[in-house]
């Protein structure tokens, strides 16, 4: 398995964790009813944290779908550069180091981090174009 392809199987760890995890806080505030229903009412907005750790997560399904093609890109062109590797290296650890910075509501940093991440989606997409020039 390529650095690559095991960043991106960390990266479904790391998505199954803050799902969980925000599913938990959820549940704890509206209780098992609501996560065992049809969820069909209206409900008063998630709390502060629970609410954080849903909205990071929901961030994370943003960018993991071009991370994934990314990867595969590299993947299926035979492409394991530095800059592959690099790349996947800042996305992954850039996800991993957001869901702190959210959950406590550090602003800026955070923005900054989610820019990283989406800079390391980048390089593993560059990484083609620049092996085969």
């Amino acid at each position: 398995m390529t650095h690559e392809l095991a960043l991106l199987a960390a990266s479904c760890v790391l998505a199954l964790v803050q799902l969980i995890v925000a599913a938990q806080l959820a549940t704890r505030e509206r209780g098992l009813a609501w996560n065992a229903g049809p969820r069909d009412e209206a409900v008063k907005p998630l709390g502060p944290l629970a609410g954080r750790l849903d909205r990071a997560f929901k961030n994370l399904m943003e960018t993991f779908p071009l991370f994934v093609a990314a990867v595969l890109i590299a993947s299926v062109t035979g492409t394991h550069s530095a800059l592959s590797i690099g790349g996947a290296h800042i996305y992954f650890w850039g996800r991993v180091l957001y869901v702190p910075l959210y959950a406590t509501g550090l602003p800026y940093i955070r923005s900054g981090v989610w820019a990283m991440s989406v800079f390391g989606i980048l390089l593993v997409l560059a990484a083609p174009f620049v092996a085969g020039a």
